[in-house]
């Protein structure tokens, strides 16, 4: 019992410790935190739970987990439909690729309870419940490591680009965005736009930096951060980021609220590179 106890709390702790409310505000309401903190104690109770079962031969008890996995798998699909709907009524939406990333994670992370709760009840057993709450605290610190992924500035180097108009031509640098018919979106975009260029640091970064749903998650950070300029029914004045074909660099223009230059590259460096967005052609067969 003092091994399902400790392995409960070191779970449930650690579940509570990994989810937090960031600059994307979710989870932010009440009760979609009780959801996911009601899910972590189950994940936590399910791998204390599984160290006596086993150790008294009762492995019918690995079909719980089986369960439990199949639980969380819908939590994923759950998170994903949420996102989804949710996302059409932003003025810079996340991205398909976003959405997909912040549901993988919230799987994930109950599985990293289970696996702490399994560790922190099977140390308890064989020692004592000191070495089991030692044990947990060496979970939390690999969990907190686990959660903090590379971000845009492991794989590139951000400068302010300069936003320039070529008659009706948008330019950011030397990079094409759009072309502005309007006049008035002109002083618009003279008066509010900034841009920012991104060089690549290496072929790998290139390539990870062309995918679309990366590139949209560095255009919905800053407009969640800095604001947005826009309004909608407004195409001229929507954020969008382009390619320079010939060295890959990424052109972003936006419209801020805060015209704030050293924060926006902040903002920028700081984006998480999501994991579906990866590639990494220089370890290919074909390279081999």
């Amino acid at each position: 019992m003092i091994a399902v106890i400790t392995g409960v709390t070191a779970g449930f702790i650690s579940r509570l410790l990994m989810l937090r409310t960031d600059y994307r505000q979710y989870p932010t309401h009440k009760h979609g935190k009780v959801i996911h903190l009601s899910l972590g104690f189950i994940a936590a109770g399910l791998g204390a739970v599984a160290v006596p079962a086993l150790m008294e031969e009762n492995y019918t008890a690995i079909t719980f987990l089986g369960v439990a996995a199949q639980q969380f798998r819908d939590v994923r699909n759950m998170e994903r439909e949420t996102l989804s709907k949710v996302d059409g009524l932003e003025l810079v939406p996340r991205g398909v690729t976003y959405i997909e990333g912040i549901a993988m994670v919230f799987e994930g992370r109950n599985y990293l309870v289970i696996f702490t709760a399994f560790i922190t009840s099977l140390v308890t057993i064989l020692t004592n419940w000191k070495w089991g709450v030692a044990v947990s605290i060496i979970h939390y610190l690999i969990n907190w490591k686990l959660m903090s992924g590379k971000t845009i500035q492991h794989i590139g180097e951000v400068n302010i680009g300069q936003v320039r108009l070529d008659g009706p031509h948008l330019y950011v640098d030397n990079i094409y965005i759009m072309n502005i018919g309007l006049k008035t979106n002109h002083e618009q975009i003279l008066k509010h736009g900034m841009g920012i260029v991104i060089k690549p640091r290496n072929k790998n970064s290139v390539v990870t930096l062309a995918n679309l749903g990366q590139r949209q998650a560095i255009l919905h950070n800053l407009s969640t951060i800095m604001g947005v300029y826009r309004d909608s029914g407004e195409p001229a004045l929507v954020p969008l980021s382009k390619r320079d074909l010939s060295d890959g660099r990424i052109g972003v223009f936006f419209l801020p609220q805060e015209k704030d230059e050293k924060k926006a590259v902040h903002v920028v460096n700081l984006v998480p590179i999501l994991e579906n967005s990866v590639r990494i052609p220089s370890k290919s067969q074909e390279d081999e």
